[in-house]
């Protein structure tokens, strides 16, 4: 990311916006702004210059052969980072769609090896790699389900790297969804007992995947000029850039540098409107649940955006069911995927009961009682309606530490929130 082109635009909204005067002095107080920039590096903690890591897989499913169109993901991969003496060690958990090696991935393992953690980063549920090859159903977004993916890959994980590093005690966090995922896999951690976690940190957790869903999926309305009858003309404007930012950035997840350059392509020539940061943040997360979307219509032969009958090759050209699933939202994906399996395996469920399961709101009563976790959070996130937020603070209390502002994500790297963390995890 360019650093000189960042420190302009941030001084340039500074002396627009303002920072805050008192103790929090996040520089971007504009949630939409934070998200897509996120925190500028001279704002952010110094790092490492080397660290010892090892990039590592695991055959999951031993039975399991991916198809075709899939042939680069046979193993899962994950990266462990570690010290050469006893440590704790850390699992992460990546946010939507996120790998293992996103940008945001590798400053946490960054901040924890520096802190004298061992650091184990795994990428979401919701990402092409982990629905080939981690998933059991090949379905994320059942979050009770994707909790139990996560455990089984973990405690594969550790008898992999085990006889490598010694361990003192466990600890777990994550981002966004990553977050939420978290805590169902320590709750189901206190069944289990592999790990025994010591603590567990909840970074911008979604309270519903439903209605966090929602609210990306209607951040690109907000970009349609002309409403929904308009995005065909839209999406057509803004493909070939994506594809361009995919094949030069290597990956799509919702962080700070794919929306930034994404911000620099599309609105170089433009102010920093909030509808225009809006259909990026959205367009970005239409991208991630695309992905989601296609990669397990495939798994499952479900023939929702592939016809049952057609086997992909990996010669085969993606470019027109990229396009429909482009056009497709989360809620699209529950209807047609994932409440289908819900009914299949519970006839009487209805999907008010499948939305509320996938919900911090099915597991609130351990959430409240165990002080082992704890919540870092901003007033401002933008994938939060003011009754979740007023549901995190509730559960978590003093528990929970929430910033004024900082957007979805946005102030997670800033220098006072890491050092936040780094407390709540060594003290």
């Amino acid at each position: 990311m360019n650093n000189i082109l960042r420190s302009l635009i941030c001084a340039l909204l500074l002396g627009v916006t303002g920072i805050q005067s008192e103790a929090y002095d996040y520089p971007l107080k504009d949630p939409y702004l934070a998200t897509v920039i996120g925190t500028p590096e001279e704002f952010q903690p110094k790092l490492p210059e080397k660290i010892d890591y090892n990039l590592l897989s695991l055959n999951v499913f031993p039975d399991r052969t991916p198809p075709d169109v899939f042939w680069y993901q046979r193993d899962f991969r994950y990266s462990l980072t570690y010290q050469k003496e006893e440590a704790p060690l850390i699992f992460v958990i990546a946010g939507t769609g996120s790998a293992f090696y996103s940008s945001s991935m590798i400053f946490f393992q960054q901040i924890f090896y520096q802190a004298g953690f061992h650091v184990i980063c795994l990428s979401s549920p919701t990402n092409m790699n982990f629905i080939v090859t981690a998933s059991e159903t090949s379905l994320p977004g059942n979050i009770i389900e994707d909790a139990k993916d996560l455990y089984r890959v973990m405690t594969m994980i550790w008898e992999q790297v085990k006889g490598r590093i010694k361990v003192s005690e466990f600890h777990l966090t994550g981002y966004s969804l990553g977050a939420s995922e978290a805590a169902f896999v320590a709750k189901l951690d206190e069944e289990k007992r592999a790990f025994n976690f010591k603590k567990v940190l909840m970074i911008n957790p979604a309270v519903s995947l439903y209605t966090s869903a929602q609210i990306l999926d209607g951040m690109v309305l907000r970009a349609l000029p002309g409403g929904p009858d308009t995005f065909d003309a839209w999406f057509q404007k803004i493909f070939q850039k994506f594809a361009e930012m995919y094949k030069i950035m290597g990956h799509q997840d919702l962080t700070h540098d794919f929306l930034y350059e994404v911000y620099k392509t599309f609105y170089k020539a433009e102010p920093p409107k909030q509808e225009n940061m809006a259909g990026m943040i959205g367009a970005v997360f239409r991208l991630s649940a695309g992905n989601m979307l296609f990669t397990s219509d495939v798994m499952t032969h479900a023939g929702v955006i592939v016809p049952k009958n057609r086997v992909l090759s990996s010669a085969d050209s993606l470019t027109d069911y990229f396009k429909v699933v482009m056009r497709a939202t989360f809620v699209d994906y529950f209807n047609e995927l994932l409440f289908p399996y819900y009914k299949a395996k519970h006839p009487h469920i209805t999907p008010e009961m499948a939305i509320e399961v996938d919900s911090l709101r099915y597991i609130e009563g351990y959430l409240r009682s165990t002080p082992k976790i704890g919540l870092m959070g901003n007033e401002d996130d933008l994938i939060l309606t003011p009754e979740d937020l007023g549901f995190l603070k509730s559960v978590f209390g003093s528990r929970a530490k929430i910033y004024p502002f900082g957007g979805h994500c946005g102030n997670m790297s800033y220098r006072e929130n890491v050092e936040y963390m780094l407390n709540f995890f060594t003290k």
